[in-house]
């Protein structure tokens, strides 16, 4: 669900953009269907989940909300990620957060025809919220996981994990840092070894 890090780290080119976006919803060799820029962008996405999820200070942000939240830790990491990155997007780019946001709606929209089903039907919803930009404010993305949390019945307890994010707000914050220059070292050497 860290949808704004999956499309930075996808760089300026909006075929990985896409399929790094849209990555979630091809599953296994079905990304075989779509053309070589948007299967390089999933199979970016796939590197960077990978690359996560065994990250020892990514694990350590998961510690924090493992007791409460479980196998729903790693979601909730990925929401604080970005939710840094948005608030801190000044030192990761040179252009407004509001223009990037909205140079990649009109991106999704001008290749509509060919997201998975799923994307589409999560646009509207998306673009007319404007959750990317959303993830800045603390409120807003407790408002966002409060929809994740009512897709589980609200037995996640999503909507409450603001308060570990605020009780822990510096530790995460210093985490995400580092984790997302590394993060960024390791996808350079990816690129290049990948041709991307």
């Amino acid at each position: 669900m860290n949808f704004l890090a999956h499309i930075y780290l996808s760089g300026n080119d909006s075929s990985l953009q896409i399929g790094n976006f849209i990555a979630d919803r091809v599953r296994g060799r079905l990304y075989l269907d779509f053309s070589l820029g948007i299967q390089n962008g999933i199979l970016l996405h796939r590197e960077i989940d990978s690359y996560t999820d065994f990250h020892p200070v990514f694990r350590e942000s998961k510690k924090k909300l493992v007791p409460r939240y479980n196998h729903y830790s790693g979601v909730l990491v990925d929401m604080f990620y970005d939710h840094f990155l948005a608030k801190n997007w000044k030192m990761y780019s040179d252009q407004s957060l509001e223009e990037y946001v909205r140079d990649f709606y009109l991106l999704l929209e001008s290749n509509y025809e060919v997201l998975p089903k799923a994307i589409q039907n999560m646009m509207p919803t998306m673009t007319m919220e404007n959750w990317l930009v959303k993830y800045r404010s603390i409120d807003g993305l407790g408002y966002i996981l409060k929809q994740m949390d009512s897709r589980t019945d609200y037995s996640s307890k999503m909507q409450f994990a603001t308060e570990e994010l605020e009780m822990y707000y510096e530790d995460f914050q210093a985490e995400f840092t580092f984790f997302f220059e590394e993060i960024q070292l390791h996808l350079k050497s990816f690129k290049e070894l990948k041709g991307y």
